[in-house]
């Protein structure tokens, strides 16, 4: 078929990999994302060919696909500007009190086993060893994630979104493990795109011991790094030409950390289990997940995969807490930082990667120190309403001037966020 500027030449297939890291890992995404949105000049992250998110990354991965564009998300998850729909992280860490007291209602009962046991066969163990039935009331999550659930099925209801994967006009795909079978679930795929988009980030998020596992169709469901800690086979196996992945779970290097100033020595044993736990989990989800990237180097030798991820001596996401409002901004500031200037250093390889997919990296933003997120967000917005208020017709002077008060007000809140 002949190219004609009605009909260009295909640029290629790109497709979105978002990896897991808990609810601060979705932040540092956002952050990442905004970056990339703003320097790769030419892509609508709004329309990539395929979405693949894991746990945090599937909350990210399902907003982007739904038209929630990286602005809207930093406003909304990291700076809580939206009336419609305000977001609040509570929902990801209500106590799953129902679980507690259906547990709590069985210790009688496994009392009373525990003890005819041991009368049942006195020499085979002791007491205490009967007693080690009790273990089964301990409950099977200290969260209830419905919350989250509820809120994007809420949101997703709002006009010119969806919650049914079959009505999105890209491909999404979301990734939860079988606590049964322990295979990996692709929420999207044929078979599995029946399912409500909200229900399936809420089972691809739900980290086993932290939250209750998700049912859905009889089936239970758990966070999707149990098997992997980024699934970028799934967009390789669909078609993607090149992969733009986003790791946030990056084993902190203590000595190195130490060393560049971004923790004290001794923090991670002092500060207790919590941080033994969130360096033991990052370390073998990291180790998975780089030798799983050396084997798609052979299994799919024509793609390529741009990876961008957190420097391992920089202890800010570590060490933050998802609950407040300032932790949740630095960090986002922070992956944004970190990401423009993974970018710059980066520029030649990202850019042969890029330009043959008619992408192009904007170096004079990159090398902009005075941009911040809040800058990015509310510094471009003016021209961008004038804009469109011209759009509307001749007489747009006449309604923009009817606005000036609406603009005044638009004005004196960027003041106050920057």
């Amino acid at each position: 078929m002949k190219e004609t500027a009605q009909n260009p030449p295909p640029k290629g297939k790109i497709a979105l990999v978002l990896g897991g890291g808990g609810a601060l890992g979705g932040i540092y995404q956002i952050g990442a994302l905004r970056a990339m949105d703003e320097a790769f000049e030419g892509l609508d992250f709004n329309d990539l060919y395929a979405y693949v998110g894991v746990s945090a990354g599937s909350f990210v991965a399902a907003n982007l696909a739904n038209q929630m564009t990286t602005a809207q998300m930093c406003r909304i998850f990291v700076k809580n500007e939206s009336d419609v729909h305000p977001f609040h992280p509570e929902v990801f860490y209500r106590p799953a009190m129902r679980e507690y007291v259906r547990r709590m209602l069985s210790v009688p009962g496994l009392l009373t086993e525990a003890c005819a046991r041991f009368i049942e066969n006195p020499r085979d163990q002791s007491l205490l060893e009967s007693m080690t039935i009790l273990a089964q009331a301990i409950p099977a999550g200290l969260f209830d994630n419905q919350g989250l659930q509820d809120y994007l099925e809420r949101s997703y209801n709002l006009l010119g979104r969806t919650n049914d994967f079959r009505q999105l006009s890209r491909r999404l795909y979301l990734i939860a493990a079988d606590l049964e079978s322990s295979e990996a679930v692709r929420f999207g795929a044929p078979g599995f795109d029946h399912v409500p988009i909200s229900k399936a980030v809420q089972a691809s998020v739900a980290t086993p011991g932290l939250y209750l596992p998700v049912e859905i169709d009889g089936r239970h469901y758990v966070d999707g790094t149990l098997r992997k800690g980024l699934h970028a086979s799934v967009a390789l196996e669909d078609g993607a030409d090149l992969v733009l992945a986003i790791n946030p779970v990056v084993p902190i290097d203590v000595k190195a950390a130490v060393q560049a100033g971004t923790m004290a020595p001794g923090s991670l044993l002092n500060q207790g289990m919590p941080n033994i736990f969130a360096q033991t989990y990052r370390t073998m989800v990291y180790s998975r997940m780089r030798a799983g990237m050396a084997m798609y180097e052979t299994e799919y030798p024509d793609a390529q995969i741009a990876m961008f991820e957190p420097v391992r001596n920089d202890a800010k996401i570590f060490f933050s807490s998802v609950f407040s409002f300032q932790s949740r901004r630095i960090v986002c500031e922070h992956a944004y930082q970190m990401t423009r200037q993974d970018i710059l250093a980066r520029f030649d390889t990202l850019s042969a990667q890029l330009a043959p997919f008619g992408v192009k990296i904007r170096r004079d933003i990159l090398e902009d120190e005075q941009r911040t997120l809040s800058t990015s967000l509310y510094g471009e917005m003016l021209p961008l309403y004038v804009a469109r208020q011209k759009a509307d017709g001749p007489g747009y002077l006449n309604r923009l001037g009817a606005q000036l008060d609406n603009v005044a007000d638009f004005l004196q809140h960027a003041r106050e966020i920057i």
